[in-house]
Protein backbone atom coordinates (compact mmCIF):
# COMPACT_ATOMS: atom_id res chain seq x y z
CA UNK A 1 0.00 0.00 0.00
CA UNK A 2 1.07 3.61 -1.20
CA UNK A 3 1.26 5.97 1.88
CA UNK A 4 0.44 9.79 1.15
CA UNK A 5 3.42 11.94 2.41
CA UNK A 6 2.72 14.88 4.96
CA UNK A 7 0.69 17.16 4.18
CA UNK A 8 0.61 15.90 0.49
CA UNK A 9 -3.11 16.79 -1.15
CA UNK A 10 -5.27 13.91 -1.89
CA UNK A 11 -7.30 13.98 -5.27
CA UNK A 12 -9.65 11.03 -5.25
CA UNK A 13 -10.64 9.38 -8.26
CA UNK A 14 -14.04 8.83 -6.94
CA UNK A 15 -16.51 10.79 -5.34
CA UNK A 16 -18.25 8.13 -4.05
CA UNK A 17 -21.50 8.37 -6.51
CA UNK A 18 -22.98 6.34 -8.89
CA UNK A 19 -22.14 6.64 -12.54
CA UNK A 20 -25.99 6.62 -13.43
CA UNK A 21 -29.04 5.94 -11.08
CA UNK A 22 -30.87 3.87 -13.35
CA UNK A 23 -30.45 1.55 -16.30
CA UNK A 24 -31.97 4.17 -19.16
CA UNK A 25 -29.49 6.79 -17.60
CA UNK A 26 -26.24 4.42 -17.97
CA UNK A 27 -27.63 3.54 -21.39
CA UNK A 28 -27.49 7.27 -23.12
CA UNK A 29 -24.29 8.06 -20.99
CA UNK A 30 -22.82 4.54 -22.70
CA UNK A 31 -23.73 5.89 -26.04
CA UNK A 32 -22.59 9.39 -26.16
CA UNK A 33 -19.36 8.46 -24.64
CA UNK A 34 -18.69 5.60 -26.69
CA UNK A 35 -19.61 7.14 -30.20
CA UNK A 36 -17.43 10.26 -29.34
CA UNK A 37 -14.83 7.67 -28.70
CA UNK A 38 -15.41 6.11 -32.27
CA UNK A 39 -15.70 9.24 -33.95
CA UNK A 40 -12.20 10.44 -32.83
CA UNK A 41 -10.42 7.14 -32.87
CA UNK A 42 -8.08 8.47 -35.06
CA UNK A 43 -6.98 11.21 -33.70
CA UNK A 44 -4.64 10.80 -31.13
CA UNK A 45 -5.02 14.34 -29.59
CA UNK A 46 -8.81 13.74 -28.61
CA UNK A 47 -9.53 12.45 -25.02
CA UNK A 48 -13.22 11.26 -24.36
CA UNK A 49 -14.38 10.01 -20.83
CA UNK A 50 -17.51 9.04 -18.91
CA UNK A 51 -18.07 9.82 -15.25
CA UNK A 52 -14.16 10.80 -14.33
CA UNK A 53 -13.76 13.39 -11.82
CA UNK A 54 -12.39 16.75 -13.15
CA UNK A 55 -10.21 18.82 -10.92
CA UNK A 56 -9.85 22.60 -12.42
CA UNK A 57 -7.62 23.91 -9.75
CA UNK A 58 -4.20 22.36 -7.91
CA UNK A 59 -4.56 22.40 -4.17
CA UNK A 60 -8.42 22.34 -3.99
CA UNK A 61 -9.93 18.95 -3.99
CA UNK A 62 -13.09 20.16 -2.87
CA UNK A 63 -12.96 21.52 -6.62
CA UNK A 64 -14.16 19.06 -8.70
CA UNK A 65 -16.70 17.34 -10.87
CA UNK A 66 -17.72 14.26 -13.23
CA UNK A 67 -19.34 14.72 -16.15
CA UNK A 68 -21.63 12.27 -17.68
CA UNK A 69 -19.21 12.86 -21.04
CA UNK A 70 -16.81 15.09 -21.58
CA UNK A 71 -14.56 15.51 -24.80
CA UNK A 72 -11.26 17.18 -24.48
CA UNK A 73 -8.89 18.67 -27.64
CA UNK A 74 -5.61 19.04 -27.56
CA UNK A 75 -5.33 15.88 -25.06
CA UNK A 76 -3.62 12.88 -25.44
CA UNK A 77 -5.38 9.65 -25.52
CA UNK A 78 -5.15 7.51 -21.94
CA UNK A 79 -5.89 5.74 -19.25
CA UNK A 80 -6.57 8.50 -16.12
CA UNK A 81 -7.39 8.20 -12.73
CA UNK A 82 -9.15 11.60 -12.81
CA UNK A 83 -8.63 14.54 -15.03
CA UNK A 84 -6.27 17.22 -13.35
CA UNK A 85 -6.33 20.20 -15.40
CA UNK A 86 -2.37 21.56 -13.85
CA UNK A 87 -0.75 18.21 -15.78
CA UNK A 88 -2.62 18.57 -18.72
CA UNK A 89 -0.88 21.38 -20.36
CA UNK A 90 -4.39 23.37 -18.25
CA UNK A 91 -6.63 22.38 -20.81
CA UNK A 92 -10.36 22.61 -20.12
CA UNK A 93 -12.38 20.07 -21.14
CA UNK A 94 -14.02 21.80 -23.91
CA UNK A 95 -17.63 20.00 -24.41
CA UNK A 96 -19.50 17.88 -21.54
CA UNK A 97 -22.66 16.53 -22.00
CA UNK A 98 -24.92 15.59 -18.74
CA UNK A 99 -28.12 12.93 -18.98
CA UNK A 100 -30.73 13.39 -16.13
CA UNK A 101 -32.48 11.27 -13.88
CA UNK A 102 -35.44 11.40 -11.69
CA UNK A 103 -33.02 12.00 -9.06
CA UNK A 104 -31.56 15.15 -10.15
CA UNK A 105 -32.48 18.30 -8.66
CA UNK A 106 -32.56 21.51 -10.31
CA UNK A 107 -29.93 23.15 -7.34
CA UNK A 108 -27.56 20.41 -8.52
CA UNK A 109 -28.06 20.84 -12.18
CA UNK A 110 -27.39 24.89 -11.23
CA UNK A 111 -24.75 24.36 -9.84
CA UNK A 112 -23.20 22.11 -12.54
CA UNK A 113 -24.07 24.95 -15.12
CA UNK A 114 -22.26 27.76 -13.02
CA UNK A 115 -19.34 25.17 -12.52
CA UNK A 116 -18.97 24.96 -16.21
CA UNK A 117 -19.32 28.18 -16.94
CA UNK A 118 -16.63 29.23 -14.23
CA UNK A 119 -13.84 26.96 -15.40
CA UNK A 120 -14.12 27.76 -19.31
CA UNK A 121 -16.34 24.68 -20.86
CA UNK A 122 -17.19 25.83 -24.62
CA UNK A 123 -19.92 23.50 -25.16
CA UNK A 124 -22.66 21.76 -22.61
CA UNK A 125 -24.99 19.44 -23.70
CA UNK A 126 -27.97 18.40 -20.96
CA UNK A 127 -30.51 15.39 -21.77
CA UNK A 128 -33.48 14.02 -20.25
CA UNK A 129 -34.72 11.20 -21.68
CA UNK A 130 -37.85 10.65 -19.38
CA UNK A 131 -39.14 14.03 -21.10
CA UNK A 132 -37.44 14.00 -24.32
CA UNK A 133 -35.81 17.30 -23.38
CA UNK A 134 -33.07 18.53 -24.89
CA UNK A 135 -30.79 21.79 -23.78
CA UNK A 136 -27.66 23.42 -24.60
CA UNK A 137 -25.67 26.00 -24.17
CA UNK A 138 -22.52 27.16 -25.62
CA UNK A 139 -20.00 30.19 -24.68
CA UNK A 140 -19.94 33.66 -26.30
CA UNK A 141 -17.54 35.68 -24.99
CA UNK A 142 -16.73 34.87 -21.81
CA UNK A 143 -20.54 33.19 -20.56
CA UNK A 144 -22.14 30.48 -21.54
CA UNK A 145 -25.23 31.08 -22.98
CA UNK A 146 -28.26 29.00 -23.82
CA UNK A 147 -28.91 27.24 -27.60
CA UNK A 148 -32.21 28.66 -28.53
CA UNK A 149 -33.10 26.30 -30.99
CA UNK A 150 -31.66 22.12 -30.33
CA UNK A 151 -33.50 20.39 -32.91
CA UNK A 152 -30.99 20.17 -35.85
CA UNK A 153 -28.45 22.10 -34.03
CA UNK A 154 -24.23 20.92 -34.77
CA UNK A 155 -21.90 21.19 -32.62
CA UNK A 156 -18.80 23.71 -34.09
CA UNK A 157 -16.43 21.54 -31.67
CA UNK A 158 -17.66 18.17 -32.62
CA UNK A 159 -19.71 18.24 -35.70
CA UNK A 160 -22.34 16.41 -34.73
CA UNK A 161 -25.81 16.75 -35.24
CA UNK A 162 -28.89 16.90 -32.55
CA UNK A 163 -31.96 15.34 -33.74
CA UNK A 164 -35.41 15.77 -31.43
CA UNK A 165 -38.03 13.41 -32.99
CA UNK A 166 -41.80 12.86 -31.26
CA UNK A 167 -40.24 9.73 -28.91
CA UNK A 168 -36.34 9.99 -28.49
CA UNK A 169 -33.24 12.32 -29.49
CA UNK A 170 -31.00 10.79 -32.27
CA UNK A 171 -27.34 12.16 -32.79
CA UNK A 172 -25.53 12.19 -35.63
CA UNK A 173 -21.53 12.28 -37.04
CA UNK A 174 -20.31 14.54 -39.46
CA UNK A 175 -20.94 11.72 -41.95
CA UNK A 176 -24.53 11.49 -41.47
CA UNK A 177 -23.81 8.10 -39.68
CA UNK A 178 -26.67 7.32 -36.53
CA UNK A 179 -24.89 7.26 -33.33
CA UNK A 180 -25.93 3.39 -32.66
CA UNK A 181 -26.01 1.30 -29.64
CA UNK A 182 -23.65 -1.63 -29.01
CA UNK A 183 -26.63 -4.21 -30.15
CA UNK A 184 -27.21 -2.11 -32.63
CA UNK A 185 -23.71 -2.17 -33.70
CA UNK A 186 -23.16 -5.81 -33.70
CA UNK A 187 -27.03 -6.42 -35.63
CA UNK A 188 -25.34 -4.34 -38.20
CA UNK A 189 -22.00 -5.99 -38.26
CA UNK A 190 -24.01 -9.38 -38.46
CA UNK A 191 -26.01 -8.06 -41.28
CA UNK A 192 -23.18 -7.76 -43.37
CA UNK A 193 -21.32 -10.63 -42.74
CA UNK A 194 -24.16 -12.43 -43.87
CA UNK A 195 -24.35 -10.53 -46.68
CA UNK A 196 -20.65 -10.74 -47.51
CA UNK A 197 -21.29 -13.94 -46.38
CA UNK A 198 -24.16 -14.86 -49.26
CA UNK A 199 -21.79 -12.88 -51.85
CA UNK A 200 -19.42 -15.00 -51.59
CA UNK A 201 -21.49 -18.01 -52.42
CA UNK A 202 -23.03 -16.39 -55.28
CA UNK A 203 -19.96 -15.47 -56.40
CA UNK A 204 -18.95 -19.43 -56.13
CA UNK A 205 -21.60 -20.84 -57.54
CA UNK A 206 -20.76 -18.14 -61.16
CA UNK A 207 -17.61 -19.95 -60.98
CA UNK A 208 -18.25 -23.57 -60.71
CA UNK A 209 -21.37 -22.70 -63.47
CA UNK A 210 -18.58 -21.33 -65.36
CA UNK A 211 -15.95 -23.79 -64.97
CA UNK A 212 -19.03 -26.43 -66.13
CA UNK A 213 -20.03 -24.35 -68.78
CA UNK A 214 -15.91 -24.28 -70.09
CA UNK A 215 -15.48 -27.90 -69.75
CA UNK A 216 -18.67 -28.52 -71.86
CA UNK A 217 -17.51 -26.20 -74.27
CA UNK A 218 -14.12 -28.69 -74.13
CA UNK A 219 -16.14 -31.57 -74.31
CA UNK A 220 -17.74 -30.10 -78.24
CA UNK A 221 -14.46 -29.60 -79.57
CA UNK A 222 -14.74 -26.07 -78.92
CA UNK A 223 -11.99 -23.72 -77.10
CA UNK A 224 -13.76 -21.50 -74.89
CA UNK A 225 -10.80 -19.29 -74.22
CA UNK A 226 -10.56 -18.67 -77.67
Amino acid sequence: MTLSKPNQIIYPDSDGQPMSDNTQQFRWIVLIKENLEVLFADNPDVFVAGDLLWYPVEGQPKIRIAPDAMVVFGRPKGDRGSYRQWEEDNVVPQVVFEILSPGNRLKEMTKKQQFYDDYGVEEYYIYDPDSNDLNGLRRVGDRLQVIEEMNNWTSPRLGIRFVLTPETLELYRPDNRKFLTTQELEERATAFQRQAEQERLRANQERERAERLAARLRELGIDPDA
